[in-house]
């Protein structure tokens, strides 16, 4: 095990798992093919978008199962396997012919690919970071949040310079080639592995380690309060993620270019604040910095309410966008350290599922409001302010709770 761990380059390993993540990860560009296989197929959109929808419903079952696969030492099967999946997928949406085959490659192949190399990457590859959790989980998630800034205008200039199918056929050689390659570097992480100079007496985070598997933390009060916040917390970043363009057209009177840029400016946002927020809640801890991003989340969109300028939009893009990747960040090592690296692939699997939830609903909410408040959103801003209150809620009946726990 010592050889093992003096043989093991963890910041070569999170380099290749980020990889990895930066292909699955632009599954967040659809809305660029979108459009162009909708004219190439003449299909309507909502029948092309519906292969997105079951892109983000399958999430949940290849994340649990990408997490017991990582839990018992075959967490380079699931990141590699879950990245060819993935690749093979986007491959075959460059031949499909029916939206029925879109569904199958794009919608089930892809997103189940995903799920698969997302948990393995992420659960394996923070296990080797106990000293620095907090900025591994916001690389690793940063690679996935922030692909769509490279694959997007990649993408675009295929379509434009080939045609859209492809446009899937190169990218999805290209991710296999990028993911073969990454699998070289990736090792599973040593169980309590622990890097040179460090134990875990000098960490912020220095409760002592109990390793409890999914039924255990299923039967814990702290998993439904991470559970739901999880869920709060990436409500209004879903939420924004779905209807920003939309929303600078609609309410601050923005043109589609101008809006368009600020969905990147969204997106670089939400790839800095998982690294920073990481970063900072390994300082400040992961409930102080909670407090924080519930609080900044419940000011972005004041400012959306009572800044109708163009300044006021940009505030609260900026904001939410790193609040969104600070959600990101912080909630997988708050899993491990609630219930120890042994079972995090599989414990945050299921904590994964409240994102889910908030996937679903959040944008159906916003979009059914807009129509049916003449293209206001007005009161979606209200709600997503209301949903961050709750988290704050649970924050604070989270650390109570914890204190009491010491105390006793």
């Amino acid at each position: 095990m010592e050889q093992q761990t003096r043989n093991l380059n963890r910041w070569l390993m999170l380099i290749a798992s980020t990889s990895i993540l930066l292909c699955t990860g632009a599954i967040y560009a659809f809305s660029v093919f979108a459009g162009p296989l909708s004219a190439a197929k003449n299909w309507s959109m909502s029948e092309v978008m519906t292969a997105f929808a079951i892109n983000s419903a399958v999430g949940p079952i290849p994340m649990i199962l990408g997490g017991f696969l990582t839990d018992r030492g075959l967490a380079k099967w699931s990141s590699v396997l879950g990245g060819l999946l993935f690749g093979l997928g986007f491959f075959l949406t460059g031949y499909v012919t029916s939206p029925l085959m879109l569904y199958v490659t794009y919608g089930l192949l892809s997103g189940f690919g995903q799920g698969l190399a997302y948990s393995g990457c992420l659960s394996n590859t923070i296990k080797l970071f106990p000293d620095k959790k907090g900025l591994a989980s916001g690389i690793i998630t940063a690679g996935m949040g922030g692909a769509a800034i490279i694959s997007a205008p990649i993408g675009n200039h295929l379509i434009e310079r080939f045609d859209v199918l492809y446009a899937f056929q190169i990218l999805g050689c290209t991710y296999i080639a990028v993911v073969i390659v990454a699998s070289f570097f990736i090792k599973v992480a040593p169980a309590n592995y622990q890097p040179q100079g460090w134990t875990q007496a000098h960490s912020q985070q220095n409760a002592p380690v109990v390793n409890k598997n999914w039924q255990q933390m299923l039967q814990t009060p702290y998993f439904y309060l991470i559970f739901f916040m999880l869920g709060t917390g990436a409500f209004s970043g879903l939420m924004i993620a779905s209807n920003a363009s939309s929303i600078g057209q609609n309410m601050f009177g923005l043109s589609s270019v101008a809006a368009a840029f600020y969905v990147s400016l969204y997106s670089l946002s939400n790839c800095a604040g998982r690294v920073v927020w990481g970063t900072v809640s390994d300082k400040l801890g992961r409930n102080r910095t909670l407090d924080i991003i519930f609080s900044v989340i419940i000011l972005a969109f004041m400012a959306f309410l009572f800044i109708p300028t163009q300044a006021g939009f940009a505030i609260g893009i900026i904001a939410l966008g790193l609040c969104f990747g600070g959600v990101m960040g912080v909630f997988p090592p708050m899993v491990m350290e609630n219930y120890g690296p042994i079972h995090q692939g599989v414990n945050y699997g299921i904590i994964f599922v409240g994102y889910s939830s908030a996937a679903f609903f959040a944008p159906k909410l916003t979009a059914d409001i807009l129509v049916n408040n003449n293209g206001s959103y007005t009161y979606a801003f209200y709600i997503a302010i209301a949903v961050a209150f709750v988290g704050l809620a649970l924050n604070m009946i989270y650390k109570f709770t914890k204190q009491r726990q010491s105390n006793n």
